[in-house]
């Protein structure tokens, strides 16, 4: 299957975290986005169960030379997180990779002043955060997210996405409470594949997103 877009990906999405929240499983919740494309996918989640809607500002360190092919990642001023693995392979090392963390933390801090100015991040200690994304490829994005949300004390942490490559989900089930992927195709090969529609989510879209969800009434 395929979805048409990151909108009907989140309704779908939606649908089996509202089965799981109807045990009453996810107390004190929060959604929380990847953006920017987990934005829109994360507000058809927090809309189904009317709960807070914000991001995480994540920043994917690329392989030098195909920047798309995810090795490592970098959340708030924590300190990158690397697939060692792959590094070890390409016989790299993170000297070589200095630059390009520089360059990915000057961009992370813009995005997230853009997103939420002036406003701190939301509370997460002690409450039930569902991180949601687009999409799951190589984890590297998910996986530095999801440590850093570990290290503030949440008492439940959900890894939320539409779609993911089969082995990569099975790889967070080590870093989650719980993974919701209930797409997870053998033959995966990348996130845009899986949609009709992939085109790339503006700042503008993430920041009126944000907005109409702010907007919106929400359950206690």
């Amino acid at each position: 299957m395929r979805f048409h877009d990151r909108r009907e990906a989140g309704q779908a999405l939606a649908v089996r975290l509202m089965e799981r929240a109807s045990g009453g499983d996810f107390p004190n919740p929060l959604v929380l986005a990847l953006p920017r494309g987990g934005v829109p996918v994360a507000a058809q989640v927090a809309r189904a169960l009317g709960v807070p809607l914000d991001v995480l500002v994540v920043r994917k360190i690329g392989l030098p030379g195909r920047p798309e092919t995810g090795i490592g990642a970098i959340v708030g001023e924590d300190p990158p997180l690397f697939d060692r693995r792959a590094l070890d392979m390409l016989g790299l090392d993170e000297d070589r990779l200095i630059a390009d963390v520089a360059r990915e933390r000057t961009e992370l801090r813009r995005r997230a002043l853009l997103y939420r100015g002036e406003r701190p991040p939301p509370r997460v200690e002690d409450r039930t955060v569902i991180l949601v994304d687009d999409g799951l490829a190589t984890g590297a994005t998910a996986r530095a997210a999801l440590r850093h949300l570990r290290r503030l004390r949440t008492a439940r942490l959900i890894l939320a996405v539409p779609v993911g490559a089969p082995e990569t989900a099975a790889e967070m089930e080590s870093e989650a409470d719980e993974v919701v992927c209930p797409h997870r195709p053998p033959d995966f090969r990348a996130v845009g594949h899986w949609y009709e529609d992939f085109e790339q989510v503006s700042d503008d879209e993430v920041i009126e997103v944000l907005h109409e969800h702010d907007a919106s009434p929400q359950r206690d």
